[in-house]
């Protein structure tokens, strides 16, 4: 019997550096698969600037936990061995992995070079603002403690096309283009020109960047068997770069190796046209669904409600939309911040999660909450998980026809018993919808499974209920055979 899918981002900015993050995903695989996540996003696993790297500062991508390399042999999430041990895990409780794959950049050179460069303007890339100069950068990747295992890669500044750090000066707030070199015009155009993030910009023009690239990604499918990837940062990279490796390493490993990018931006026509540039070869995250709920939840009841699928991924293109309430980007003091309040996100989970488009993403601090952050957790995440896999099946029939009072309603199918649920959200007073469940259901008692109305609904001769909830909240409605069975699985 086929079951909904949901990814859960297995990971937060804020984790303990103590080494033992690839132990917790291990004991905690069979527990994952149970409550019905069916792929686990993991962290960037290799050898950052630091020991405290979350996994985005990268420094060698050949280093999963390995090398005595930055003053540590583990990552921040402990070894090469224990990370492979953890995917095995998740394999053994049938969860696919998808790893964290970041190629824009990187950081912690082991030597300086001196090369000739011109400053750009942070705030238009396109602009040139002075003249050619020396600068001292560290562009020279060796991996002394590696030592050429795997890889005798050496980067230099040839492979990439500037910086933001001029060891002469160490003045901040500049952007440094190589002499020679040019950003690459296929990038989002923030600032005229977004290929220049962060770190030593890899140059995606480069033809052994790009081989040795597509070796590296090789090794890694090979080294870890993971199933799939998260692609950090793809609006900063050459369009054209992913459609062609992301092909190739298929065709190389046959293997379909699913693939969701991260494209930052909250213009849904910007997300399509790099899906279109890509030719398909991935998803995207909403990241225009993220930004509805943010304003939804700042705004409350002065937000409409039934726009809030308007101008989002999963509403123009749902084969291809991984939809998300927040990640490690949006949290507090992170450079993204936009966390969706508190009170919103049960509302929030429960469009991402109950609605027949779209993979959800559950994120992590959501489902455990971070009590040293002072992060609860979402009221009923695990039943709405739960609710995905068992119940959220069949015929969509929308009511997003109020500004403060929406619903859907899913009437279940022969495959998955006691199928079928109706969803109410309010944003400001407590009210009901008449929906339609349809007349296979006449008869029938449903309930709130999430005990937010005590009273249940009875499903009228003609397959109608008037389904409730009270302000500012959701409810989940169930026949009663189904909320038996959810109570008994708790």
């Amino acid at each position: 019997m086929s079951i909904n899918k949901t990814m859960m981002q297995y990971f937060e900015w804020y984790l303990p550096n103590d080494g033992f993050w690839w132990k917790r995903c291990a004991a905690k695989a069979a527990n994952l698969a149970d409550l019905g996540i069916t792929d686990v996003w993991l962290p960037p696993a290799y050898k950052g600037t630091t020991q405290e790297d979350v996994g985005y500062g990268v420094y060698d991508m050949y280093d999963l936990g390995e090398f005595d390399q930055k003053g540590t042999i583990r990552t921040k999430y402990g070894t090469k061995e224990e990370y492979l041990e953890a995917i095995r895990a998740f394999h053994v409780a049938g969860i696919r992995v998808f790893a964290d794959i970041v190629l824009n950049h990187r950081m912690g050179g082991d030597e300086l070079e001196e090369v000739p460069a011109v400053t750009d303007s942070p705030q238009n890339r396109n602009e040139q603002i002075g003249g050619e100069q020396m600068v001292k950068v560290w562009s020279r990747f060796t991996f002394p403690g590696r030592a050429g295992k795997y890889s005798d890669f050496i980067w230099t500044h040839d492979d990439f096309t500037g910086t933001d750090w001029d060891e002469n000066t160490r003045e901040t707030g500049k952007i440094y283009r190589f002499t020679g070199k040019h950003w690459d015009p296929d990038t989002d155009p923030e600032f005229g020109n977004f290929d220049y993030l962060m770190g030593m910009n890899v140059d995606m023009d480069n033809p052994e960047v790009i081989r040795e690239t597509r070796l590296w990604l090789n090794w890694y499918l090979q080294q870890t068997g993971v199933d799939a990837l998260r692609l950090d940062a793809v609006k900063h990279i050459s369009f054209p770069f992913y459609k062609e490796l992301l092909s190739s390493v298929r065709k190389e490993n046959a293997m379909p190796i699913p693939a969701v990018g991260e494209y930052w931006s909250g213009d849904v026509g910007r997300l399509l046209y790099y899906l279109d540039s890509v030719d398909n070869e991935m998803s995207l995250f909403d990241v225009a669904l993220h930004y509805q709920f943010y304003n939804a939840s700042m705004a409350g009841k002065d937000y409409d409600l039934s726009h809030i699928l308007d101008h989002t991924l999963v509403t123009e293109r749902p084969g291809s939309a991984v939809t998300f309430v927040d990640n490690h980007d949006t949290q507090y003091g992170q450079s993204l911040q936009s966390f969706v309040s508190d009170w919103f996100k049960p509302l929030a989970y429960s469009i991402i999660m109950l609605r027949k488009d779209g993979v959800p993403c559950v994120f992590y601090t959501d489902y455990y909450g971070n009590p040293g952050k002072g992060r609860p957790q979402v009221p009923n995440l695990g039943k709405l998980v739960k609710l995905r896999r068992s119940y959220a099946y069949g015929d969509q029939e929308d009511y997003f026809d109020d500004p403060h009072i929406v619903g859907w309603v899913r009437k279940g199918d022969e495959e998955h018993e006691n199928s079928g649920l109706a969803v109410v959200l309010s944003n400001s007073e407590a009210g009901s919808k008449r929906m339609y469940m349809g007349v296979s259901h006449s008869g029938e008692q449903f309930h709130d499974a999430l005990g937010i109305c005590p009273d249940p609904v009875l499903i009228d001769e003609e397959g109608y209920g008037e389904f409730r909830t009270e302000g500012g909240n959701v409810s989940v409605w169930v026949c009663e055979k189904a909320l038996e069975d959810l109570i008994v699985n708790e």
